[in-house]
This record gives C-alpha cells, sequence and structure tokens, in this order.
C-alpha cells in the first residue's frame, strides 16, 4: 500500500489506516478480542500498517489490544493514538502520554492527538496553549514524533496551531458526513495538515448492511447518531439504492466505494475499523481503487443528497 506523509512530519502513513474504537469494547456489541486481534494483524499484513487508537477506548482496552496484535512489527507498524479531554493540563497529558506508552508495549508513539478540545463532555476548560507546552515537550523528548488534533473546528485547530506545528486533524467525515468540507479543509489543504477522517463509512451505514428496518442491539452507540433518525435514515436508503449500481459498475463494496471516494479528496486519509480479518482485507483492498474525475462527482453528488441536510453542529451524535 502507498505511503503519505503525515503533514510536514517524517512519519508516512496508510491512505486507509486501522480503526481500533470497536476493540475497546465500550458502546459496541459482539466484540471479540481474539477477532479483533487476527483483523488488526490481517490489516497489517495487508499492507494497511498505520492503526488508530485512543486511551478513552475502553479505558486503555483497545491501546493494549493493539499493542499485544503488533508487538512483534511495532517498529514496521505506525501507531497513532488520543488524550481525551479530562487530561488536558500539562501534568496530565504527561501522565496520559507515559499510560498510552505503556499499554501499546512501545517507547514513542508515532501521532500523539487531542482527542477533543477542552471543555468537552464537561471537562475543564484547560487553556490550549497549556495543553500544547505539554505535547511540543513530549515531541523534544522524542515520545511522539507528531502532533495532532481531533474533533477541532477550524477555529481551535488554528489556536492550537499558533503554539506548536499540528500536523493533523481527525474529523467525522464521510460521503454522508461532509461538515469538515465547509470549515476546517480549506485551512488544513493551505497549511499542509493531514486529515484523518473517522466515520468514513458512516457508522457502517455505506456498508449498505442495515436495511429500512434495522434496530439496533441494547448498548450500540449507534443508535443515538443522528444519521440513524427517521428521516435522515430514509434519505441514506434512497442514496444507497443510487450508489449500488455505481459499486456494482466498478467491481467494488460499497464500503470500497466510499473509501475509494474519500482518500481521493485533498490531504485526506480514512480511518476504517473491522471487527474480523475478512472485513480488514475488503477495507484494504479500497486503497488500490482509481476513480475517474467523472465517477468522483457522481459518488459526491449522490452523498450530498444525505449530507446537505444536516445543520453546522459537526456532532454526529446526542449522547
Amino acid at each position: 500500500m502507498e505511503l503519505r506523509s503525515l503533514g510536514t512530519s517524517d512519519v508516512k502513513i496508510t491512505p486507509i489506516i486501522m480503526g481500533t474504537w470497536q476493540a475497546g469494547k465500550d458502546m459496541w456489541v459482539g466484540i471479540d478480542d481474539s477477532e479483533t486481534k487476527k483483523a488488526i494483524r490481517a490489516a497489517f499484513d495487508a499492507g494497511m500498517i498505520t492503526v488508530d487508537t485512543a486511551a478513552v477506548y475502553g479505558d486503555g482496552h483497545s491501546e493494549r489490544i493493539v499493542g499485544e496484535a503488533l508487538a512483534d512489527v511495532r517498529s514496521q507498524a505506525v501507531y497513532a493514538t488520543k488524550v481525551f479531554s479530562n487530561h488536558l493540563k500539562y501534568d496530565q497529558v504527561i501522565e496520559a502520554c507515559h499510560r498510552s506508552l505503556e499499554n501499546l508495549k512501545t517507547d514513542y508513539l508515532d501521532l500523539y492527538q487531542i482527542h477533543w478540545p477542552a471543555g468537552s463532555f464537561g471537562s475543564d476548560i484547560v487553556p490550549i496553549e497549556e495543553t500544547m507546552r505539554a505535547m511540543n515537550d513530549l515531541k523534544e523528548e522524542g515520545k511522539i514524533r507528531a502532533i495532532g488534533v481531533s474533533n477541532f473546528s477550524k477555529t481551535q485547530l488554528e489556536e492550537a496551531a499558533g503554539c506548536g506545528r499540528i500536523d493533523s486533524l481527525q474529523p467525522p467525515y464521510s460521503l454522508f458526513w461532509r461538515h469538515l468540507e465547509k470549515d476546517a479543509m480549506p485551512y488544513c489543504v493551505e497549511n499542509n495538515i493531514t486529515i484523518i477522517a473517522y466515520s468514513p463509512l458512516a457508522q457502517g451505514l455505506l456498508t449498505g448492511k442495515f436495511g429500512p428496518e434495522h434496530k439496533f442491539a441494547k448498548g450500540d452507540h449507534r443508535s443515538k447518531n443522528r444519521l440513524f433518525e427517521p428521516e435522515n435514515y430514509q434519505r441514506v436508503q434512497q442514496a444507497l439504492t443510487r450508489l449500488r449500481p455505481v459499486a456494482d459498475r466498478l467491481g467494488v463494496t460499497l464500503a470500497q466505494l466510499a473509501l475509494a471516494w474519500l482518500i481521493a479528496q485533498p490531504n485526506t486519509c480514512a480511518i476504517a475499523g473491522a471487527r474480523n480479518a475478512e472485513q480488514a482485507l475488503d477495507n484494504a483492498k479500497a486503497a488500490e481503487i482509481l476513480l475517474s474525475a467523472a465517477d468522483l462527482e457522481e459518488i459526491g453528488e449522490i452523498g450530498s443528497t444525505v449530507a446537505d441536510h444536516f445543520d453546522d453542529n459537526p456532532v454526529m451524535w446526542k449522547f
């Protein structure tokens, strides 16, 4: 799989990144650790050497699973993890980083990201200058190779960038959820900041596996996703009906079509999670798909029939 530069850093990442939110188990249903490890390893073996996790995913459980799955190939893998919004004071960032290093069985992180801006989810308001001072010190010490932010608006991204080099932004971004295009994307392109899109399959919607009458199991966080609200869900189903013939024509799955469209967008890579090895391998194949300008325009137009109906609230969930 091709490698792309992460911002202006010397870190190289894959266009499709193995996502491991589900590996933490919390807020997911039916996750098996052994299957998750197989999926992570299958992704790596298929060339998807970049893996994204976070301290808050199962209170470190996801990080530990990643560390166990890739311990013997750590030097060839690229680890990205995150510090949560309730650990953004200077000492807390340092402590959280060391904890993540321990969980991942490594002595450095390739990319360390601020998961949510200070104040999110009722967390303390911490000046971005204080948080970035900790991030810069960790980078200076060689504990981290690059600094990123996640779920930041353009304004928040600019403030962080004023305190140190930011090499990535991790926002929700998919065919069906495109707030980023109106907000931070132009700034990222202008300043060579890599966009690492999460939920690129709209939390499974773009796989086509959820039919019109789908009901989620108790405890599945997707039941609170705005894309699954009845009126939006109806638009999703109509869009999928139009996307299927495009995927068939190109000889790819719906998921691969959606991922290929996304990584063709400016400065954009995509985080794709997988419950098992088969899903991971299917995701990896999306990196090989080349879409024509006409294909990209057609797919994007279909996606906009869903995306254009959302307001400017960048958060997908109603937690």
